[in-house]
């Protein structure tokens, strides 16, 4: 896999990392050794992760195992279709601006349900899910409604980008410092591979 050459250096060694250990996941040949009770024990007062992941809270999706991570290596913040409202949002900023983190991975995935719910109800704000819908409707609302739901999750992946460039000082400005690199990434289940994406 290609990496673009404008990705900084800590950010692109930690990628780098993630995609190696996504290649142990496929292989199934994982090395995580973080995941007994002296590696929590040790970081009982502090914490060091090197990426953050915004994840659907898809029960498939995990990506400790999928990126072959233990414990202390990710901050993980989880919602149904990677939807974004101001608690996700401050999670992510916490993990920028507290934790200082180098590399964001926003992961779609294959087969989300938020998206087929998304499509079939379309304009419709129903009655339940309303604030996962408000986040979703945008992508369809500029793009129109796409048949395969996995082509809408990868475009709702570059529209949470935009929404969190746009919408958080925090995380822009840490861009733009090159403090901060953010890799859109989308989840395949029948191969378990973590692409990058730039456009869908």
């Amino acid at each position: 896999m290609d990496l673009e050459q404008n990705i900084p250096q800590r950010a692109r060694q930690e990628l780098e990392k993630l995609i190696n250990g996504n290649k142990n996941f496929m292989n199934g040949t994982p090395t995580a050794k973080n995941m007994c009770l002296s590696t929590l024990q040790k970081l009982a007062l502090y914490q060091e992760p090197y990426a953050c992941v915004l994840s659907c809270s898809d029960s498939r999706v995990v990506p400790e195992i999928i990126f072959d991570c233990g414990i202390g290596e990710l901050f993980v913040v989880r919602v149904a279709g990677i939807t974004v409202g101001p608690n996700v949002r401050e999670s992510i900023e916490y993990a920028v601006k507290k934790l200082h983190v180098p590399l964001l991975i926003l992961l779609g995935h294959d087969d989300c349900g938020v998206m087929s719910y998304a499509s079939e109800h379309y304009p419709e704000v129903t009655e339940h899910f309303q604030s996962i819908l408000k986040c979703v409707y945008p992508v369809i609302d500029k793009a129109g409604q796409m048949d395969c739901n996995n082509k809408f999750a990868r475009k709702h992946t570059l529209w949470v980008e935009d929404y969190l460039l746009n919408h958080s000082d925090i995380i822009k400005s840490a861009v733009d410092k090159g403090d901060l690199y953010i890799a859109k990434c989308h989840f395949d289940h029948n191969t378990g591979e973590v692409n990058l994406i730039s456009q869908a």
